[in-house]
Protein backbone atom coordinates (compact mmCIF):
# COMPACT_ATOMS: atom_id res chain seq x y z
CA UNK A 1 0.00 0.00 0.00
CA UNK A 2 2.79 2.43 0.55
CA UNK A 3 4.71 1.43 -2.80
CA UNK A 4 1.32 2.67 -4.26
CA UNK A 5 1.20 5.92 -2.46
CA UNK A 6 4.61 7.10 -2.92
CA UNK A 7 4.06 6.25 -7.21
CA UNK A 8 0.52 8.72 -6.51
CA UNK A 9 3.38 10.88 -4.55
CA UNK A 10 5.74 11.04 -6.94
CA UNK A 11 3.26 11.81 -9.99
CA UNK A 12 2.22 14.72 -7.70
CA UNK A 13 5.41 16.10 -7.70
CA UNK A 14 5.55 16.10 -11.85
CA UNK A 15 2.69 17.82 -11.61
CA UNK A 16 3.49 20.58 -8.83
CA UNK A 17 7.37 20.67 -10.92
CA UNK A 18 5.37 21.52 -14.01
CA UNK A 19 3.32 24.11 -12.52
CA UNK A 20 6.33 25.41 -10.97
CA UNK A 21 8.30 25.52 -13.95
CA UNK A 22 4.93 28.00 -15.27
CA UNK A 23 5.41 30.33 -12.28
CA UNK A 24 8.80 30.65 -13.18
CA UNK A 25 8.44 31.51 -16.52
CA UNK A 26 6.31 34.94 -15.27
CA UNK A 27 9.27 36.05 -12.54
CA UNK A 28 11.38 39.03 -14.00
CA UNK A 29 14.29 38.72 -11.20
CA UNK A 30 15.61 36.20 -9.51
CA UNK A 31 14.69 38.13 -5.94
CA UNK A 32 10.98 37.61 -6.97
CA UNK A 33 11.88 33.76 -6.21
CA UNK A 34 11.52 34.04 -2.37
CA UNK A 35 8.28 35.08 -0.98
CA UNK A 36 8.93 34.64 2.66
CA UNK A 37 5.61 36.33 3.36
CA UNK A 38 3.70 33.58 1.09
CA UNK A 39 5.45 30.80 3.01
CA UNK A 40 4.65 31.78 6.11
CA UNK A 41 1.07 31.97 5.00
CA UNK A 42 1.32 28.35 3.20
CA UNK A 43 2.93 27.14 6.38
CA UNK A 44 0.12 28.77 8.75
CA UNK A 45 -2.43 26.90 6.38
CA UNK A 46 -1.10 23.52 6.53
CA UNK A 47 -1.08 23.37 10.38
CA UNK A 48 -4.68 24.51 10.69
CA UNK A 49 -5.40 21.68 8.29
CA UNK A 50 -3.09 19.29 9.51
CA UNK A 51 -5.26 20.28 13.19
CA UNK A 52 -7.98 20.12 11.17
CA UNK A 53 -7.18 16.46 9.76
CA UNK A 54 -5.63 15.06 13.10
CA UNK A 55 -2.30 15.15 11.49
CA UNK A 56 0.77 15.78 13.49
CA UNK A 57 1.41 19.29 12.41
CA UNK A 58 5.13 19.09 12.90
CA UNK A 59 5.12 16.18 10.19
CA UNK A 60 3.21 18.16 7.81
CA UNK A 61 5.45 21.50 8.84
CA UNK A 62 8.59 19.71 7.76
CA UNK A 63 7.71 17.97 4.64
CA UNK A 64 6.03 21.30 3.18
CA UNK A 65 9.16 23.30 4.38
CA UNK A 66 11.90 21.26 3.11
CA UNK A 67 9.50 20.90 -0.63
CA UNK A 68 9.14 25.15 -0.52
CA UNK A 69 12.85 25.10 -0.06
CA UNK A 70 13.63 21.93 -2.34
CA UNK A 71 11.81 24.18 -4.71
CA UNK A 72 13.18 27.71 -4.20
CA UNK A 73 16.85 25.47 -5.07
CA UNK A 74 15.14 24.24 -7.69
CA UNK A 75 14.04 27.77 -9.19
CA UNK A 76 17.11 29.78 -8.57
CA UNK A 77 19.37 26.72 -10.74
CA UNK A 78 16.39 26.84 -13.38
CA UNK A 79 16.49 30.48 -13.40
CA UNK A 80 16.52 32.41 -16.64
CA UNK A 81 16.80 36.31 -16.97
CA UNK A 82 14.59 37.91 -19.69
Amino acid sequence: KLDILDNKIINLIKIRTTLVNDVLKLKKFKKDIVDKKRINSILKKIKKQSLQKNIDPVITYKIWKNMIWTYIDYERRNFKKK
